[in-house]
């Protein structure tokens, strides 16, 4: 609905008359479907926050649990664990933190989905508006095409980045980090792990990934077919 507001607002602002059937054809169908699964890419990834608990005893403390929250973009080295008890154990326990920043990863993943926002809104402007003067300039196709192109290959890149960071953040926020606790091998002083948050919903993330992947991919055998580009070729291939 926002969308179509928007669309309709763009055309009335500039006093032109718009033709939303392209949004029922392959062309105008397919950026649809890019802006919503970038949505969900960039909500799946962005808006997550998760924590891990472990269950500490130590001098003066019997089975206290302790939690380190962790979020989105995944600076896990800031992640720090809450202290078992005031006096630390009786000095034992120092600040302890998850390891490993995998930031740069999941910032790459949403920041191509936030910018897939207003491009597919302008592409949805220019085929409602001027969908006669995109189908007859094959500038406008061939440029339509190599973003395509670029946009499928950045997804490609970006989705199995984020998925071996989500693999490493899976293992830095699981039960595999108490040896490298160093305040759990204090004498007298004992770790376990209970939980880590679901991460089921990142697995979400790096699936719409894979989506806009290949509808990217798709929209560049669209736009080929949809355009005079396709009929040009042709054209070509059976000159003698």
């Amino acid at each position: 609905r926002f969308l179509f507001m928007l669309a309709v607002l763009a055309a009335r602002m500039a006093g032109l008359r718009a033709d939303f059937s392209v949004l029922l054809e392959p062309l105008g169908f397919a950026k649809v479907l890019e802006w919503v699964f970038a949505i969900f890419a960039f909500a799946t990834c962005g808006g997550f926050q998760g924590e891990t608990t472990l269950l500490v005893s130590c001098k003066g403390v019997v089975n206290k649990t302790v939690k380190a929250s962790f979020a989105y973009p995944f600076r896990l080295n800031a992640a720090e664990f809450s202290a078992p008890d005031p006096k630390g154990c009786g000095g034992t326990w120092s600040d302890v933190h998850l390891m490993g920043n995998f930031s740069s990863s999941a910032q790459f993943f949403v920041t191509l989905a936030a910018l897939m926002f207003p491009y597919c809104i302008a592409a949805l402007v220019v085929y409602i508006r001027y969908n006669h003067v995109y189908q007859q300039n094959n500038k406008f196709p061939l440029t339509d095409m190599i973003i395509s192109v670029l946009t499928a290959f950045l997804w490609l890149v970006s989705t199995f980045v984020w998925a071996k960071a989500l693999a490493d953040i899976k293992v830095s926020t699981g039960a595999s980090i108490i040896p490298g606790i160093e305040s759990c091998k204090a004498p007298g002083t004992t770790c376990s792990f209970v939980s880590v948050s679901s991460m089921g919903i990142l697995n979400v993330s790096v699936v719409f990934g894979l989506l806009n992947m290949l509808l990217w991919g798709g929209n560049v055998w669209i736009v080929y077919k949809d355009t005079k580009l396709h009929n040009q070729w042709n054209r070509i291939s059976e000159s003698p």
